[in-house]
């Protein structure tokens, strides 16, 4: 912060904000009383983890921009010039044609996911997965007369906001008031071990539990019809819908599961990608070999739109292997998948994550801060459980410990709250997601966090769990 911004320099800003910005995710009444108590927050500025609002106030952003995003901290010129000199070289063509940058940003890419070969470039996670939902159909035409169509998705998993994705999503509350929905999609349950008892797996446990978890999916297979199911698609590690780790032995049995059933397996990477749980990707701290992939968010940062969806060539092969049949390729298109600025962001992204051994930090840094979310149960009692991977994170709060009943959501927001208002810390929480379960914080700071920052940030917290629960 240049130090020169005055509490009144953006009121035109505020009002203009106020009067045509539609918000996210964000209820507007507040923003329009007779007497305009309530103003929008505008970010202004960013450095490393701080940012500053319209009236000069400091914050630490523990949430990567609010949506896991921002992976290597604010303010990176390299990054900012990386975009500026390509775009004004070749800003945009349609992918039907290739640009340096994408070309680059593919071998780079895969070469941090062995067993992957393809890129196809989109603008968003939603999109990238909506690709990702396509293939499937078209591969289930092309090779099963179409019966091969339905595609699973996991209780509490979220693959965005379009409506076909909002009808692969597990978050009942962001459905909520959206269909009818796409048919073709099917629920499996959610594999929260910590949750287990409420799917009458109360007496199992670690990998125990994670294989049963797994069993279940094979379940729904077997009732719906393994000839009729093309792909899973689940996140690595579930994410708005609680922060949720998959116990061990889960990963190795979905694996197995899909192989037996030539089921596709699809990733979806959109948070966990691009380093945020200390390995380049979620999956690859289990071992498995998926079919797709599908990311955004911390591929760029947020320094600009970009998402993928990476499959291994064996997918690939199957829509160029038939040359006399004209519908057999791969018909999609993504407007903003030609643009340049992504790719070129996205490279020296990647250089910075590998230079600056962003990686290693994230799980060393993860580590420290999963010990003092866990030191916390010994003060408080609403913490009920910690856990994550890297620096993605999260704390359910309970009202009861024995029997794990839930926090209700608006004393969460409350510690949420707190945290703003008195320390400038912004954390998050499961949000309109899982009806009567929204009752986690989750925290997920850039990649370059410090221990300083993340004591900052647990004293924050601990503060706000005295002040909301006494």
């Amino acid at each position: 912060m240049d130090g020169n911004l005055q509490s009144n320099d953006l009121s035109g800003v505020v009002e203009a904000d106020r009067a045509h910005v539609w918000h996210h995710l964000s209820q507007h009444a507040g923003y329009m009383s007779e007497d305009n108590q309530t103003d929008p927050k505008i970010m202004v500025e960013g450095k490393g983890m701080r940012i500053w609002d319209q009236h000069g106030r400091e914050h630490l952003d523990a949430v990567s921009g609010g949506v896991w995003t921002v992976n290597v901290g604010y303010g990176r010129e390299s990054i900012a010039d990386a975009v500026r000199d390509q775009l004004v070289k070749m800003n945009f063509f349609g992918g039907t044609v290739g640009s340096i940058p994408a070309a680059m940003f593919s071998e780079r890419l895969i070469s941090k996911m062995p067993g992957m070969s393809r890129v196809y470039y989109a603008n968003s996670g939603s999109e990238a997965n909506e690709k990702g939902f396509k293939m499937v159909r078209q591969i289930a035409h092309k090779r099963y007369g179409g019966k091969k169509h339905k595609i699973l998705y996991r209780d509490r998993d979220y693959h965005g906001t379009t409506i076909a994705c909002l009808s692969g999503g597990g978050q009942d509350e962001r459905n909520a008031q959206y269909g009818p929905f796409t048919p073709g999609f099917i629920k499996v349950p959610h594999c929260l071990e910590y949750r287990a008892m409420d799917q009458g797996l109360g007496d199992l446990s670690g990998e125990a539990y994670g294989i049963a978890a797994a069993n279940a999916i094979e379940e729904v297979i077997l009732r719906e019809g393994p000839d009729t199911v093309g792909a899973l698609c689940l996140e690595p590690i579930t994410a708005g819908g609680g922060v949720i780790v998959p116990p061990e032995g889960y990963w190795p049995r979905v694996q197995e599961i899909c192989k037996k059933y030539d089921i596709l397996l699809h990733i979806d990477e959109v948070v966990c990608g691009m380093g945020r749980t200390g390995t380049w990707f979620g999956y690859q701290h289990y071992g498995i070999q998926p079919d797709i992939v599908t990311m955004a968010k911390g591929v760029a940062s947020g320094y600009a739109a970009i998402s993928c969806c990476v499959t291994t060539e064996a997918v690939f092969n199957m829509f160029k292997d038939d040359t006399s049949d004209h519908l057999n390729y791969f018909r999609d298109i993504s407007t903003f998948g030609g643009c340049t600025a992504g790719p070129a962001a996205a490279l020296e992204n990647m250089r910075i994550l590998e230079d600056e051994k962003l990686l290693e930090n994230t799980t060393a840094m993860g580590d420290y801060m999963l010990d003092q979310l866990e030191a916390l149960k010994d003060k408080h009692k609403v913490a009920g459980e910690a856990r994550g991977k890297g620096l993605f994170l999260g704390l359910e709060l309970v009202a009861d410990r024995d029997t794990r009943e839930p926090l209700a959501e608006k004393l969460v927001a409350q510690v949420v709250g707190h945290c703003m208002a008195k320390d400038a810390v912004i954390v998050g929480m499961t949000n309109r997601s899982v009806p009567g379960f929204n009752n986690t914080l989750c925290f997920s700071p850039s990649l370059i966090a410090t221990k300083d920052d993340i004591d900052t940030i647990i004293t924050s917290v601990d503060g706000a769990l005295t002040a909301v629960m006494g």
